[in-house]
């Protein structure tokens, strides 16, 4: 399998303190990652590094073969492009229905032809089983409904990776555990998945490495069972 994400010796600082240190790993096509620790603890933050939003502060990293320590600014646009990221909020534009948000993605990131790009739409919200909600404006949808919409939009440009901070965090337990099946699904397509949550309790259900945030560190558990994971380390400060 081809390697999507290199960090060597890499430091994440925020407002010029040290987030996280020595942060060595990789993950390769087709991983399903879950991405865990306390509140504060970087997982966010790390997160941001991979779609250079945050930069790294040392060490070496590669995302999708641009080096984060040295990327130009004007290359950032096309890592994003390669990149899914899905949010929390959902992050959905409120003035116009499901179409056009999709849409809208595909005109930012250079789709001209009117017909592709309706294909394309139509290809992504069949993945997420939203073919019927086109229509429909997002506050016409469950937040369950909008996440999935969230993940279509993610899918849009077909990436090799996908980053989700914290997708089930403002939904029901059923709901949070079919939005993990879908991200599941696409991993087992071939898409590089991380997941931050503090969600433990798919774990038994969606078996996936964890990397685990604590002291500044990045520790990788493999693929444990829920149980083996530790409470105290998803409690807040």
């Amino acid at each position: 399998m081809s390697v999507i994400i290199d960090y060597k010796d890499v430091e994440v600082t925020r407002k010029e303190l040290v987030v996280l240190k020595h942060v060595d790993f990789q993950v390769e096509a087709g991983e399903f990652v879950y991405l865990i620790g306390r509140v504060g603890s970087g997982k966010s933050s790390l997160l941001k590094t991979m779609y250079a939003e945050v930069p790294v502060a040392g060490g070496q990293a590669r995302v999708l073969d641009y080096s984060l320590d040295s990327i130009r600014r004007k290359d950032i646009p096309m890592l994003r492009r390669r990149i899914g990221i899905v949010f929390q909020d959902f992050q959905l534009l409120t003035d116009r229905n499901v179409f056009a948000n999709l849409e809208f993605v595909l005109d930012a990131t250079g789709w001209r032809d009117k017909a592709e790009k309706e294909t394309r739409i139509e290809e992504v919200l069949r993945e997420v089983g939203m073919t019927n909600k086109s229509y429909k404006m997002p506050h016409e949808l469950s937040g369950g409904e909008q996440q999935r919409i969230v993940i279509a939009r993610a899918l849009l440009n077909k990436p090799r990776l996908i980053l989700a901070d914290e997708p089930t965090g403002n939904l029901d337990p059923e709901t949070g555990r079919q939005i993990i099946n879908s991200l599941y699904d696409i991993a087992a397509s071939g898409t590089a998945v991380i997941v931050a949550t503090h969600n433990l309790s798919m774990l038994d259900q969606f078996p996936g490495r964890v990397l685990r945030c604590s002291d500044k560190h990045l520790i990788d558990e493999g693929t444990p069972v829920a149980e083996a994971i530790s409470d105290d380390f998803l409690i807040d400060e």
